[in-house]
Parts: structure tokens; sequence; C-alpha cells
């Protein structure tokens, strides 16, 4: 049975795809069960032989795995493109691939296509798109009969505008056909209700040379000195206390609900290597490694879905779209300080299961950018992520950087007159002669910690 969102949002894509519009926006919070709802939707145009096949397009193959289970349950027929099948589900790093027979043969049909996390993929116009958002343009737009495009965090840290999608002018708002917001969801017992930990030290003292400083605040700390957040994230201590603080409230949890689960969500592979030591070394917990270098990391992610281990550490493989109910706590700790990039992270312990408890704890630092993530987390699109209007000279669009498995990888800072791209590489200071890098991260000597806790939706 439909939930009543996901029965509205069925409704009003009928009507205005009978009315002769062939686009429809839907943004509904991360958990509040899009993939459900897109699949009805395709049922009910299939029923009402409105359209013959069904192409859907993911970020990556995780998610792409999901929609596929999901179209198939709810359409009852195979949905993995061969013969007899109704459709097929894909990343949209493949589109560039399918061929020109591929093509022509889609051309004879009346298609429906899902763009599920839209917001992937960018651009009004081929010349300032990127790659995917230059592929849905020259080889889907003027072929669907019908396009839905889907999501949970529909605005893009560079300020690009989304493939497809419609914005206001000249504030460059973005219209969307249907929206369904996380007060509304947590108000629907849809999506648990968010606390966010924000941790702190008073008495934080770094060494410069033979001189030593002392600080009040990690932001006090990062302003005034040349650390960076990178050294604090990799620091033995504080990882140990963020993580100390996560498998608490994990265990308290897992008191009612034996198969709570925890995500930690790293800096690099070789982060979430030393991660998954102090998790399973220092707190005696169970931990799943996930990352893009081990062999079959999708069946890896699917046996930590059903099972009991207590956590599972990923760098961005866990970040966006991947269905795991049972996740209710999360360590962020990554590099990546981007407010879409945080958003996503947080919804994957949003979903509501059967469990008695449903709490959701978030644990990061209290960093400026994390603290301003986690003050506004009620806003369902920020103000200050709005589409920014320029001119084809100004813009040189690239892909988002995750690769086929779904693993945010480094990308170099770019600026583009007056708007600034935040940094989604790794920085530190050069090591000092005759210290191995990893020496950086420990030059920061921890005094008391204090913890601030936003609670959301009160």
């Amino acid at each position: 049975m439909l939930r009543k969102w996901q029965a509205e949002c069925v409704a009003q894509a009928l009507e205005k795809y009978e009315s002769g519009s062939n686009h429809f926006f839907c943004q509904a919070t991360p958990g509040a069960g899009k993939s459900i709802m897109s699949a009805t939707l395709a049922k009910t145009l299939l029923d009402k032989g409105m359209i013959d096949l069904i192409l859907c397009f993911s970020p990556s193959v995780a998610v792409a795995d999901g929609m596929r289970a999901t179209f198939s349950i709810i359409i009852n027929c195979p949905f993995n493109g061969s013969l007899g099948s109704i459709g097929q589900s894909l990343t949209y790093q493949s589109i560039q691939y399918l061929g020109d027979d591929f093509w022509r043969t889609i051309e004879k049909y009346r298609l429906l296509v899902v763009f599920d996390e839209i917001h992937h993929c960018s651009g009004d116009e081929p010349d300032r798109a990127n790659i995917w958002g230059q592929q849905i343009l020259a080889r889907i737009q003027g072929v669907a009969t019908y396009t839905l495009a889907l999501s949970g965090t529909p605005w893009r840290s560079d300020k690009f505008p989304i493939v497809l999608a419609e914005y206001s002018d000249p504030e460059g708002k973005l219209f969307c056909d249907y929206q369904y917001g996380l007060a509304q969801a947590i108000a629907d017992n849809v999506c648990r209700k968010p606390k966010l930990v924000l941790v702190d030290n008073e008495h934080l003292t770094i060494s410069e040379g033979s001189e030593k400083k002392s600080f009040a605040s990690i932001l006090e700390l990062l302003k005034q000195s040349k650390t960076s957040y990178q050294d604090v994230i990799h620091n033995i201590q504080a990882m140990e206390y963020v993580l100390g603080l996560g498998c608490q409230k994990l265990n308290e949890i897992r008191k009612e609900s034996f198969n709570a689960g925890g995500l930690v969500v790293a800096s690099s592979v070789k982060h979430a290597k030393q991660v998954q030591k102090i998790l399973t070394d220092k707190f005696g917990q169970s931990a799943t490694l996930v990352t893009y270098h081990h062999d079959d990391p999708q069946s890896e992610i699917k046996a930590y879905q059903t099972g009991t281990t207590q956590w599972i550490v990923s760098v961005g493989m866990i970040s966006e779209g991947t269905d795991i109910p049972r996740l209710q706590v999360c360590c962020h700790i990554s590099s990546v300080k981007t407010e879409l990039y945080f958003r996503q992270v947080l919804g994957r312990i949003l979903r509501v299961n059967d469990s008695p408890n449903q709490q959701a704890w978030l644990y990061t630092f209290a960093e400026q950018n994390l603290i301003e993530f986690a003050e506004r987390i009620e806003h369902d699109i920020p103000e200050t992520c709005l589409f920014a209007k320029i001119g084809k000279e100004e813009c040189a669009p690239e892909l988002q950087a995750t690769n086929q498995c779904g693993e945010v990888e480094s990308v170099p800072a770019r600026t583009i007159k007056g708007y600034s791209q935040l940094d989604w590489g790794i920085q530190s200071k050069p090591s000092s002669p005759g210290r191995g890098a990893d020496d950086i991260f420990d030059e920061i000597w921890l005094g008391r910690f204090r913890e601030r806790v936003v609670s959301a939706f009160l």
C-alpha cells in the first residue's frame, strides 16, 4: 500500500502527463520511498497503455540494482533488459556506451525514463553540461515520451543547473512539481527525527616549531593556525572520541533493536581501514569495510543489509541511495564538507523500519560548515544552494566525482568568477624532514571534549 505522499505524487504526475507535459520533477527527502513511487507511476502508465518501455538511470551500481529490484517487484515483470523484460535499470555512466542500434530501437517505442538522483547531471545546453548531462540532452531528451526526475537533495554544490529542470527568473529557484520534505516525513512517521552531535574541544594545543599555541575550539584552531580539517579528522584521539560516542549510542539502541547498525564515512581508503581497526581493537565492535578496492563491494553491502554486524565503514559508497534501514548511528569524519554530501549521509540513518527503537544520531566535528549545515537541517532546500546563473564563458562543468561503484573521489577546487567551490580534495601541511606524513595528524594535543546536540524538528 502506498504512503499518502506517494499516492498524491503518482496522481499529480499522471495528471501532468495526461495534460500534454512530458516532464515531472519530484523532490522527496532521502528515505521517503521515491523508488516505490516511481515504480508505481510506471505501472500505472503501463496499465493505461500510455508507455511501452521503461528505462531507469542512477548515479551508482548500488542504486541501479535497488531500482531494478523495486521495479521488477511492483510491475511484476523482469526488469533486466533481457527478452521479455519491460525495461532496464542502468547507471548514468553507461549512457555513453549504449550504441546507435540501441537508440534506434528505443525510438520505435513510447518510453518512460526515470532519472534517480538527477542532481548528479548538470546543464541546460550541451556546451555547458557535465558528461552525464550532455548524454541526457543529446540521447534521451528528444526520445523519451515521458521523463521523471527524482532527487532527495535537488541542488549542486557548484551551483550549475540540474539537467531538464526549470528555474525561476531571475532568482534561480528550482521548480518542483511535487515536494515532500523532511518535516512532513517525520510528521508522517516515514522518517526518523535526527539528532546531530557536534564534537568540539576546549583545550587544543599545537606545536609550530619550538612554540606551542593553545586554542579554545576547533573553529579557533582552524582559523588561527595552519592546521587543516584533515588534521583534525585524522587525529587518533579525536577519531577515538567520536567513534566512542557512536559505539556507546549504538550499544544503547541495540538493547531494544538488536540488529541496529552504524555507518562511518571516512575520508580515504587508508582512513577507513584505520577506523575499522579502532572499532574492532579498541571498542570490540564488529565492522565491515567496503571500498572500491574490494572485488565485489556490492555483495558486502547486501550482506550487511540483512546481517547483524554493528558497523559498516566506507568512504562514499553508502552516502546516497543505498537502502539500509537498520542504520541508526553515523559518524561523519569525511573530508568532504558540502551541504549536499552532508544531507545525503544523514539520509542513510533516517529511513524508518519496524524496530522498537527509531532514534537517529549523527556525530561529527564542530567545523564551521558542518555547524551551519546542522543548524539549518530543517530547511529542505537551503537558499544558499540555488542555481547561480553563470555565462557560457565562465563555466567549465565537470562530472561529479563518483566512480562506477559509487565511491566519492577527490576533486580539485575550482573558482568560478565570484562563486567559491568547496575543496573535495585532501589538504595537509607538508611533513617535517625525517617524519612520515601520518605523524602530522597527531601534532594536535587535545584537552577536554564537549558536545553540542542539535535536535531538529522539536
